[in-house]
């Protein structure tokens, strides 16, 4: 390779780091994945004392005492992250969550009203972000009163 190719391509390889900066000391984990109103249980690493969550509207987190993990519970979907701090400031983790649909469920979109229903095998209706609200109301005053209706009998 003569001088003039090889200054050529040490301009080039500077331009791309100028551009694009240096390359990451390690990539970030692949997203935990949560199912909307499911829990799932990680691992934090040793030294966490604190955890933040970005918006706690798609994902809550309950730390088990002592473990050395977090319950993950979706709560909308999207996705946002998790950050683990240690005592001294430091963040020692960070993971995206992503929070989506289990299997098994069907949307009914009737013009801008929407109905779900959950079927395994067969198709009940269930409540989920997007739904048309005179819908999820009578679907959850149906669920509410079927548990009241349990409570009851068992305390008999």
């Amino acid at each position: 390779m003569s001088s003039a190719s090889s200054k050529l391509l040490l301009a080039a390889a500077s331009m791309l780091l100028t551009l694009h900066g240096p390359a990451p000391a390690a990539l970030a984990a692949d997203a935990i994945e949560v199912n909307l109103d499911q829990a799932k249980i990680f691992d934090l690493p040793e030294s966490t004392m604190t955890i933040i969550i970005g918006n706690p509207l798609i994902v809550d987190v309950t730390m088990l005492k002592s473990s050395g993990k977090v319950v993950l519970t979706g709560k909308g979907f999207g996705e946002t992250n998790l950050v683990a701090v240690d005592r001294n400031g430091v963040v020692v983790s960070e993971s995206s969550v992503r929070v989506s649909e289990a299997g098994g469920n069907v949307v009914v979109q009737r013009g801008m009203e929407r109905e779900s229903y959950h079927c395994n095998p067969r198709c009940l209706p269930t409540t989920s972000l997007g739904d048309a609200p005179r819908y999820m109301s009578e679907t959850a005053n149906q669920i509410n009163t079927r548990n009241t209706a349990q409570t009851s009998a068992t305390k008999r």
